[in-house]
């Protein structure tokens, strides 16, 4: 299935526009102005790219997919944000906590409808906010505030859904559009061309099975049972299934309102790579956009994706397709003890190397050991000097051999500092 992502057709206005945090998180303050397409996260484990995901989810559906965010103590805590709605102008509130309630201030009003609302957590869970499951003018007991899934959940369903192993069965088994949908979605979705993931034939595993498993069909011809399937695997089904169950549901709860389906998608993605091998990482958030498209099909729905993420391959990954008139990179660094959040300039850096040493991963040299690193520092800085003795070149030279692979590219220019200084007789004895 091919997919392709042209930004410069991009129409239409961001859905989450912009959030502004005070005294709550890791820094005293924090903004973001997202983009309308493309949001990717960086930052070092810690400094708030889960926590950002959460305020976001929160803003957008008065929810929390986990724990509450809670301030510091005594402190006089804020979330202001922003995002379209309907009617042209956009919808902003700042949210105060009230310590003495426990809880963060909301209008007594509903507010107007974001659009749909999907949050992938890193540990598996996922949650949803459907407009027309979840937000009803009348007041109900029986409505839910979202549906929130736990990893296991996912799998073996809850009371708002039957899980992929049990979905699955029943989608294939009736050859229903459902199915068809997963099965192009899960494409999409593959690490490759070459390693498509396909469904299998269900079967029973074991003579205690009370009934048949689905399985994927293996690029070496075998079907193997989902729950035998890798952790990049499983997180990609479950991704896959819960896009096509949340978007069906979401079509099915329109018709019956007699309402048209949601024009926007808010998708947040936390870890994006999480379990993925470098050929697939490489992939997932072309495949990902590629995918809502095919989901929504002629309901021209679009998707602001706002995804975080550790890998320098995810951030190569969109430079054919990143534009920075709909697309944005934010960045938060430790500087001073003190914890920013940036937008960075997004430009082409190439090889994968010059994104280790971007401000996104901050290494001083694209190697894989700190001990090479420390060497190659180390040898830059002789290489400053006017004239370092023999014995320090040669101290440093036996560290790079004990460090670096044969074929690395500092040799050429570690080697001809080393032997010009020779030639030259620039060396101390």
């Amino acid at each position: 299935m091919a997919l392709e992502v042209k930004s410069k057709h991009w129409k239409g206005n961001p859905m989450l526009e912009s959030i502004r945090l005070k005294n709550v998180g890791p820094a005293p303050k924090m903004e973001m102005v997202l983009a309308e397409r493309l949001n990717l996260i960086t930052g070092n484990n810690g400094l708030g790219k889960s926590f950002l995901l959460d305020v976001a989810w929160w803003v957008l559906t008065r929810t929390w997919a986990r724990e509450m965010v809670v301030p510091r103590p005594g402190a006089t805590a804020e979330i202001a944000y922003q995002y379209t709605k309907k009617t042209k102008s956009s919808y902003h509130f700042v949210s105060k906590y009230e310590a003495d309630r426990v809880r963060w201030s909301v209008k007594a009003s509903r507010p107007p409808i974001p659009g749909l609302i999907l949050y992938a957590q890193v540990d598996g869970g996922f949650s949803v906010w459907d407009p027309m499951r979840n937000y009803w003018i009348e007041d109900s007991a029986d409505r839910p505030n979202a549906f929130l899934f736990t990893p296991d959940e996912v799998w073996q369903g809850n009371e708002h859904c039957r899980g992929v192993l049990e979905d699955w069965l029943l989608w294939q088994a009736g050859s229903d559009r459902k199915f068809k949908v997963l099965t192009q979605v899960l494409e999409a979705l593959s690490p490759s061309p070459s390693e498509k993931i396909l469904p299998g034939d269900p079967r029973e595993i074991t003579i205690k099975d009370k009934g048949p498993t689905p399985t994927i069909r293996m690029p070496y011809g075998e079907d193997v049972p989902l729950s035998h399937a890798s952790s990049g695997m499983r997180r990609i089904i479950a991704l896959a299934y819960l896009l096509t169950w949340a978007w069906h549901r979401h079509e099915e709860a329109a018709k019956l309102r007699g309402e048209l389906p949601a024009r926007e998608i808010v998708f947040l993605v936390d870890e994006i790579e999480g379990h993925l091998h470098p050929q697939w990482q490489r992939r997932v958030v072309p495949a990902l956009l590629g995918v809502m498209k095919t989901l929504t099909g002629e309901h021209g729905t679009k998707t602001q994706l706002i995804a975080a993420t550790h890998s320098p391959l995810v951030l190569a990954s969109v430079e054919p397709i990143f534009d920075a008139r709909h697309d944005a990179w934010f960045d938060l660094d430790l500087e001073h003890q003190e914890v920013l959040l940036r937008k960075r300039e997004y430009f082409r850096r190439g090889e994968i190397d010059n994104w280790l040493t971007s401000p996104a991963f901050d290494l001083k040299e694209p190697r894989g050991s700190v001990e090479a690193e420390d060497a190659i520092q180390e040898a830059l800085a002789l290489a400053r000097q006017p004239a370092p003795s023999t014995a320090e070149i040669r101290r440093v030279d036996l560290r790079l051999q004990a460090v670096l692979g044969d074929t690395d590219r500092f040799w050429v220019r570690w080697t001809s500092f080393r032997d010009g200084l020779h030639e030259e007789g620039r060396a101390k004895p």
